[in-house]
């Protein structure tokens, strides 16, 4: 039976043969991914991908949506939020992803 520790999905199981023909198993910790946009799925840049970063500047971004949404999308969402306000388009125009963002823009 494995330690406590190594029960939880945080530790991957690594299948290895000795030099001697056993089957062993050694836990190594997963990995970090990159934080990704909510809308296109690409990279966030400015975050780090580290566990223990420092301070909270380095774990998300200040301005709107930060964290969350790449530069590109963010632009999108407060274009869109303002040509609802003005009466150009109508929320039913745009795409099921950027609704919810377009709502929360709205609103705030």
């Amino acid at each position: 039976m494995p330690k406590p520790m190594h029960r939880s999905s945080s530790f991957r199981k690594l299948h290895r043969v000795t030099q001697k023909g056993r089957h062993v198993i050694h836990y190594a910790r997963r990995r970090n991914s990159l934080p990704h946009c909510a809308i296109c799925r690409g990279e966030l840049s400015g975050i780090s991908a580290s566990r223990h970063s420092k301070g909270r500047s380095l774990r998300s971004n200040t301005r709107l949506f930060g964290g969350v949404l790449c530069p590109r999308c963010t632009s999108s969402i407060i274009k869109f939020a303002s040509r609802i306000e003005n009466g150009e388009m109508k929320l039913n125009d745009i795409g099921i992803r950027h609704r919810a963002y377009v709502l929360q823009m709205i609103s705030h």
